[in-house]
């Protein structure tokens, strides 16, 4: 059974605002394994609606080869769905999307015989330069699909906007609620706001502020996390003091659902929402605010009146926020795809600190390499001690564990009794 509350390493809890690019380890030198002449195009298959960060990582990648070798990305339509078909077609790509649920579901039987085991020896990918904690096994021990970015949860904080009205960034509960009924008592209709339209995003409002509580208790107690994990009734138990901080939020005014369901979607609209600077705290997902920097040009009120804003822990409990240490993107190579070789030498290339730093920091997301580089915008994460750090990978929480605070945070901020909530556990879908 893996750890229930990680004990992060000197390495682990090292400055998540290192410089951007390269990390100051001494990883060696990388050199080239095949013909340097080699001229092929590495197709990557994923999610995204575009990948700039990749590309530019590729470029750099065949500096060391052919100018001619490409890459190219793209965006199946109903990527989840039709991935198993995607993967032995005619255009089969040699790279892919992959997530931990895939390994265990039979909707994926068509999909998981197509992953390498990145772990092979013979392949001389540096796995070792992760965060351990992120690393997904299959039941035999192999690596399937390794992490490129991490997220976490918390709120886009506009630091300004809280230095105008001469409010305390909160770092505790109470400082919370009292920030909040300070924004109030200054006329602000909703000093926390987020996506709170519907029920799916992870990137939601209610499931942001309820789901490092929730996870954070089951950490600490292994039966809870059992009991969750298998959908039994009696863990909607654990849920309630979650629950509890969204009612609360709402009751208080420091949320206004009416507000908050005026945004449109929970990426590119909550963005506009926050970067108009009257939002004092916009709750989300790292993936959001991975958007922030592209969405300021397209923000007329930013770019009239620009501020300074960084992504925050919520600090659900007295003693602080988490840090939610999660995987945003796994990638999987095709064992059957063409060009096998030099796929997995792009990955040997893409493996190593530097690399994953760099397209990290590119991306707007936190890398997945121990040395955490990123952008200063997480800056305020490198202040959640290393006992308040929890990885949802490393605890063992499932996806379907995950769906049920999710829905049940949700329906709460919509109005359903907690107790009800909690009785249903297991039964949201």
């Amino acid at each position: 059974m893996k750890k229930f509350i990680r004990i992060a390493t000197a390495v682990l809890s090292a400055a998540l605002v290192a410089s951007c690019g390269n990390s100051g380890n001494n990883e060696e030198a990388f050199v080239p394994a095949l013909p340097k002449d080699t001229v092929c195009t590495i197709k990557v298959a994923g999610s995204y609606s575009n990948f700039e960060a990749l590309e530019m990582e590729f470029d750099r990648f065949k500096a060391f080869y052919n100018k001619d070798l490409a890459l190219e990305y793209v965006k199946p339509d109903d990527y989840d769905n039709n991935l198993g078909t995607i993967l032995s077609g005619k255009d089969k790509p040699n790279i892919f999307f992959a997530e931990p649920k895939m390994l265990d579901n039979e909707k994926y039987a068509a999909v998981v015989p197509h992953m390498e085991d990145l772990s092979d020896p013979n392949l001389k990918l540096n796995l070792d330069c992760i965060r351990p904690n992120l690393i997904n096994r299959d039941k035999d021990g192999k690596v399937r699909m390794v992490p490129i970015f991490s997220r976490t949860y918390g709120a886009l904080v506009n630091v300004d906007l809280f230095k105008k009205e001469g409010i305390e960034i909160p770092t505790t509960w109470s400082g919370l609620v009292s920030a909040c009924e300070a924004f109030l008592a200054k006329n602000y209709k909703s000093p926390i706001m987020g996506y709170s339209k519907d029920k799916k995003p992870s990137s939601g409002l209610m499931n942001v502020i309820a789901y490092p509580l929730f996870i954070a208790d089951l950490a600490k107690n292994p039966e809870a996390l059992r009991l969750a994990n298998d959908l039994d009734p009696a863990a909607g138990a654990y849920m309630r003091p979650a629950l509890e901080k969204i009612k609360t939020l709402i009751d208080k005014g420091c949320i206004n659902i009416q507000e908050c369901d005026q945004i449109g979607d929970n990426y590119t609209k909550t963005l506009l929402r926050f970067l108009a600077g009257d939002v004092p705290m916009m709750v989300c997902n790292g993936d959001t605010v991975s958007g922030a920097k592209k969405r300021e040009k397209e923000s007329p009120e930013y770019k009239a009146n620009p501020f300074n804003y960084q992504f925050y822990p919520i600090p659900v409990t007295e003693q602080g926020g988490y840090f939610v240490d999660s995987v945003s993107l796994q990638f999987a190579v095709n064992k059957d795809c063409d060009n096998l070789d030099m796929t997995n030498e792009f990955m040997r290339f893409l493996l190593r600190s530097n690399e994953l730093n760099d397209m990290a920091a590119s991306k707007g997301l936190i890398s997945t390499s121990k040395s955490k580089s990123s952008n200063a915008v997480y800056a305020p994460f490198n202040n959640v001690p290393a006992e308040r750090t929890i990885s949802p990978e490393d605890i063992g929480v499932k996806d379907t564990l995950a769906t049920q605070i999710r829905i049940a945070s949700y329906e709460v901020g919509k109005g359903m009794d907690i107790d009800t909530a909690v009785s249903k556990y297991g039964q949201f879908n």
